[in-house]
């Protein structure tokens, strides 16, 4: 970008790598010098807990905030019954009202460790677009908002023509979806004086036509503003990992488990993740990110210590680091292991290895474990493990036992109670 930015947000996101796409920088760079500008990003509730591949969404609005302007968390407790066709290759599947509102409960969690709530100039309000949308006439919507679109320009956008040029399937209600969001901008406007929506590179036809309404039916200037898709350099999906999703909550994944998938990046991804998801000085970053050898581990941990404090505290990133390091340095145990309790009713007269394997989450099946064994990756209080019909007692149980799959990988079966 040849445009260099005088106010303090856009300078730092675009020097730590948050930007991708902006309807009018220079414009939107003016109006957060003139003062607070009031900015959006609308989570849909389709879990009960937000994983990594949402964090640079966070961390956007979060430097929001440390810059004097003020974020608004949009839940999408009206969008989530209808689905975002954005970026999927099928149809969702539809949500009951209880799960949706029982995932805001989970998702508000995350939330509150990231951005200041309350009724100050640059606090946020906690908005759920349920509050407008479950109350739209649909007539009056159509007369209103439908006439602003025209279906030239609704089959024009990406989220729509990739899944018509594969023939795949698109549901009218998702079809709505875009007049929905695009609403959703304009409430916000109309509510709270937002003018600029935020969201990944594959909402930027949703964000565009969300400030052309505002304009259209305001009059009033509105900008959009899209993040790249991050990916790692080994080219898996940001937020996955071999057993599934990163989930930001500690119900859905232990401190230790979150801490342990930032220590095991690439090292080619180490600066930008530093810079993406910590506070540390954008220098700081690229120096850490350039370390080679062994040093490249110290700035991992740097990286794990630094983003588990931010989403889980300070305390739960001390704790892990200290697991980390009894396990891996000491070849101990870590209390703070993920944990498999196994109550006697279950133990019976015994239970076989490959099932604790499956249970504690080190394999997804028992032909994995099993695998797993016969390859020489299976790891019993760190001694190797050889034998698949291995069975365990309550006597064998009547201290925690450490299992481990490959070297960094870990887990403690216990005895309940």
């Amino acid at each position: 970008m040849t445009y260099h930015p005088k106010s303090d947000f856009l300078h730092t996101i675009i020097e730590r790598g948050f930007l991708a796409d902006c309807t009018n920088v220079q414009e939107l760079d003016e109006a957060m010098l003139n003062g607070p500008v009031t900015g959006y990003i609308g989570f849909d509730l389709t879990a009960t807990s937000l994983h990594i591949g949402n964090l640079v969404q966070i961390m956007l609005l979060r430097w929001m905030q440390k810059t004097g302007h003020r974020p608004i968390t949009l839940m999408g407790g009206g969008t989530t019954k209808v689905g975002d066709p954005s970026g999927k290759d099928e149809m969702r599947k539809m949500i009951s009202v209880g799960q949706i509102n029982a995932n805001a409960d989970g998702i508000r969690q995350v939330f509150s460790r990231y951005i200041s709530y309350g009724n100050g100039p640059t606090d946020s309000p906690l908005v759920n677009n349920a509050e407008w949308l479950d109350e739209l006439k649909y007539i009056e919507f159509l007369r209103d908002i439908g006439k602003h679109f025209t279906i030239n320009r609704l089959l024009a956008f990406e989220s729509v023509k990739s899944r018509l040029d594969r023939e795949q399937a698109l549901s009218f209600i998702e079809f709505n979806y875009m007049l929905l969001q695009a609403y959703d901008f304009l409430e916000l406007h109309r509510r709270y004086g937002c003018v600029l929506q935020m969201g990944g590179s594959d909402q930027w036809g949703n964000i565009v036509s969300g400030a052309d309404l505002i304009r259209r039916v305001e009059g009033a200037d509105a900008f959009g503003l899209t993040t790249p898709l991050v990916t790692r350099a080994d080219g898996k999906k940001m937020g996955k990992s071999a057993e599934g999703a990163v989930w930001l909550n500690e119900d859905m994944m232990s401190a230790y488990e979150f801490w342990q998938w930032w220590r095991n990046v690439p090292d080619a991804d180490v600066g930008k993740f530093l810079k993406l998801f910590t506070e540390l000085a954008v220098d700081e970053c690229d120096r850490l990110g350039a370390l080679g050898g062994s040093e490249i581990n110290e700035a991992k941990i740097i990286l794990a210590n630094e983003v588990t404090a931010l989403c889980r505290g300070a305390e739960a990133a001390e704790a892990a680091a200290a697991t980390s390091r009894e396990v891996f340095e000491k070849g101990g145990v870590g209390e703070d292991l993920p944990t498999l309790e196994i109550s006697s009713d279950d133990l019976g007269d015994g239970i076989s290895i490959v099932q604790l394997i499956v249970r504690s989450g080190l394999a997804d099946s028992g032909k994995a474990a099993k695998r797993l064994i016969a390859e020489g990756g299976a790891r019993i209080d760190d001694a190797l493990l050889d034998d698949p019909g291995l069975m365990l007692d309550a006597g064998a149980l009547s201290s925690p036992v450490k299992l481990s799959a490959g070297k960094k990988r870990h887990a403690l079966v216990r005895l309940a109670g």
